[in-house]
């Protein structure tokens, strides 16, 4: 009789309910803080279960959190040494930027303990339909148009992943009619053996190559997007791209393409005529005309190409248009900041790479005075040799990558210091004020870092959100 009321309490509980109940005796370990982790470790400790942060910083580093998380009966690995205590757990969770072949964690998995990711979990447990996107450029935007464009259709849209809030804590609250709508970065995906319904790859240029250990690797994870969809599924790749159109092979279930340069057979194109199209099976709808998309650049064409064969058939071609005449972007691409004195100020914060870079300065369509540098990332900046000589008239340069930027755009074989000035800065601060003096009326500045953050700030948006406070103290 026991075991029979048992199974049919399991089959009432929700596969989350049943997940948590499973782990109630497990210790658990998560490895660093931040939006992703902060939430599941409150979930977990709300579900009772033994839970242990595990950090590089001080005590006095976490601040606050750890007396918040210690109150809450969280235990404290924090340190040189906090890795140590991953092996006593059962389980560890790793945050996005905890890469996930690290020595420490190569060895948990050989002692048989599980290593995992609020990602991962999250994708065993939704209840819904997920769209998901990754790529290296335009994931962020297009994982955003695509929100916007559901939420308009009237579904209620769970937007997370690598960008906005960890959607496992609020697992227990989406419902199976709902939809979740991820941006993924590599980081997340090279762990990955799960894929969404619906499946989006912007391109694929080299990134994060100071922590990947190959290119190959970079290309991989991207793959995983892609390689674990069953024959329902839904794929968008970009066929302008070598590295992302070549993962075609791959795909299990309808492959749309997406182009800005031809017509693919089944997908999303820019006609001649400037229209954004979708075409499948002979037949070809007019969704909306580039003039009419609010958020400039070429690159928001592109955007709005996945988004498009993404959702299709999920959203009307209205709402889509609409969205477009409508939505004006997000934090830290492209960001208009304030205008003063005739200068128009703008955070691209989220240009972490020469690619991303270059279709910031496309958009722009002119020359500008650009805030650029940060850690380095192991790329190669010559590729923006010949965009800076374009389209920048001052360069302001500060952190770790300055030298390689401004050797890069010095070899350019038309380099004209008269034509783009170079200034070297050792703070945001200096940088904005170096702008605001080589700026007269009716310019552009423009922070398009083409370097990650970590030298000086916590992340990308850190640094766009000191950058903008800095702009909007000007006088």
């Amino acid at each position: 009789m026991y075991a029979i009321i048992v199974m049919e309490m399991n089959l009432t509980m929700t596969k989350a309910e049943r997940f948590f109940s499973s782990i109630k005796n497990k210790k658990v370990a998560f490895i660093g803080t931040g939006v992703t982790n902060n939430d599941t470790i409150r979930l977990f400790r709300k579900k009772g279960i033994d839970v242990t942060l595990c950090d590089r910083k001080t005590r006095e580093q976490v601040g606050v959190l750890a007396d918040e998380f210690e109150s809450a009966g969280v235990k404290l690995s924090l340190g040189e040494n906090y890795l140590d205590a991953i092996y006593s757990c059962d389980i560890v969770f790793r945050a996005p930027g905890v890469y996930f072949n690290i020595p420490e964690l190569k060895k948990a998995r050989d002692m048989g303990i599980v290593v995992t990711s609020e990602m991962e979990v999250f994708f065993d447990l939704c209840p819904c339909k997920i769209y998901a996107i990754t790529g290296t450029d335009g994931k962020t935007t297009t994982t955003t148009i695509t929100s916007e464009i559901l939420e308009r259709s009237g579904k209620k849209v769970h937007k997370g992943g690598n960008i906005g809030r960890a959607l496992l804590p609020i697992i227990e609250d989406i419902a199976d009619d709902d939809v979740a709508v991820v941006e993924l970065s590599s980081f997340q995906l090279i762990s990955m053996r799960k894929s969404p319904d619906r499946a989006a790859i912007t391109n694929i240029y080299p990134d994060h190559l100071n922590v990947h250990s190959s290119m190959q690797e970079y290309i991989d994870a991207k793959k995983n997007l892609v390689l674990h969809q069953n024959a329902f599924s839904v794929t968008v790749l970009n066929m302008d791209n070598e590295d992302t159109d070549r993962l075609s092979e791959f795909v299990r279930g309808s492959l749309y393409k997406f182009s800005r340069l031809g017509k693919p057979e089944r997908g999303s194109y820019l006609d001649d005529d400037g229209w954004l199209c979708f075409t499948d099976n002979g037949v070809t709808e007019k969704i909306v005309h580039k003039d009419e998309i609010k958020i400039p650049g070429l690159h928001n064409v592109e955007n709005y190409l996945t988004a498009i064969s993404l959702v299709h058939g999920d959203a009307p071609n209205e709402e889509i248009a609409e969205t477009a005449r409508t939505f004006g972007g997000v934090e830290h691409r492209i960001e208009f900041v304030r205008e003063l004195d005739g200068v128009r100020y703008y955070n691209d914060s989220i240009a972490t790479s020469p690619i991303s870079v270059i279709a910031g300065l496309n958009a722009f369509n002119r020359r500008v005075i650009m805030i650029a540098g940060g850690s380095d990332k192991k790329l190669d900046y010559n590729q923006l040799a010949e965009p800076i000589n374009t389209y920048v008239k001052t360069l302001v340069l500060l952190g770790a990558t300055a030298d390689k930027i401004e050797t890069a755009v010095k070899a350019y074989k038309n380099y004209n210091e008269n034509e783009c000035r170079i200034i070297r800065v050792n703070t945001m601060e200096e940088a904005v004020e170096a702008a605001r003096n080589a700026a007269s009326g009716g310019d552009i500045v423009t922070l398009s870092p083409a370097s990650a953050s970590f030298d000086m700030y916590k992340n990308f948006e850190e640094r766009g959100r000191h950058y903008k406070s800095i702009v909007n103290s000007l006088k």
